[in-house]
């Protein structure tokens, strides 16, 4: 499939990629942005922002969208929120997002982890601010409050796609789990929380209003909308690409709903100009 022209996306100059593989130079830190391919990486890079994902760079499922590697994870790194806390501060990041692998071979999930770095990294540095875009840790809520309790300013999970198409796109995962998370969050006095889907699988318009009322129920604050490109073969396809004139309308009916912010475009993601959104 051909791409069409709002999709033709300009490459930002090497030196400035480069620029930013020295910044972190001698740092073990994994980069959702390079994991999964992610088709902005450019672009943020040349800005000197990356989504740092924790926990290694295996999962332990295999949604069908994703490039990141999936099998038997490596054991939990105890210096990661140290690493990140230093990767955060050799970049000058006034807003970090961190990201990970879904481990459901651990017993919290990596809730332990994602608290950890967000403890160090308001250790270091009070001003400040956090963003974690969790997996749903099985719906476990005690792993969810681990989170929760160390005061991320954000907390994003990632509602994917429709329910019909979850068989296919998050096998693993369940439409009402992901739901009950961010339910479970605003529950739990969250200051901020966030989501994001995916179109161009097959969805149908009023399937993707009927997402964006149950998050807004779900007391979802902001929302991302972005087409879904596949990053390999070996990974879905794209059924179609999406007009940026159904982006606005996605945008507009969000607004409708009552969402605090949205960002609905072709190549949006979770955390594109996370930090420009944190201020909504």
């Amino acid at each position: 499939m051909t791409l069409p022209p709002w999709l033709i996306k300009r490459t930002p100059k090497s030196r400035n990629i480069k620029a930013i593989k020295e910044l972190l130079s001698g740092l073990p830190v994994e980069t959702v942005c390079e994991n999964a391919k992610c088709p902005n990486i450019g672009e943020c890079y040349s800005e000197k922002t990356v989504t740092f994902m924790i926990l290694g760079n295996i999962c332990t499922r295999s949604c069908g969208f994703c490039a990141v590697k999936h099998g038997k994870p490596k054991s939990v790194d105890e210096n990661e929120p140290r690493i990140i806390a230093e990767a955060t501060k050799r970049l000058n990041l006034s807003h970090v997002v961190i990201t990970s692998v879904t481990r459901d071979d651990l017993p919290d999930g990596g809730a332990g982890q994602f608290a950890k770095c967000v403890y160090q990294l308001s250790t270091n540095n009070s001003q400040l601010t956090t963003e974690v875009l969790i997996p749903d840790f099985q719906g476990d809520e005690n792993s969810l409050r681990i989170v929760v309790d160390a005061k991320p300013d954000i907390l994003n999970h990632n509602i994917e796609t429709i329910p019909r198409l979850y068989k296919t796109v998050r096998p693993q995962a369940n439409y009402e789990r992901s739901l009950n998370v961010l339910k479970n969050a605003r529950k739990m006095s969250v200051n901020c929380t966030k989501s994001g889907l995916m179109v161009g699988l097959g969805e149908r318009e009023e399937e993707v209003f009927q997402v964006m009322k149950d998050l807004k129920s779900a007391g979802c604050d902001v929302l991302t909308i972005g087409q879904y490109l596949s990053p390999s073969k070996e990974n879905l396809k794209v059924e179609e690409y999406i007009n940026p004139s159904q982006f606005e309308k996605y945008k507009d009916f969000g607004y409708e709903l009552g969402f605090t912010h949205i960002e609905s475009g072709p190549f949006v993601r979770s955390s594109y100009k996370a930090k420009i959104w944190k201020n909504h």
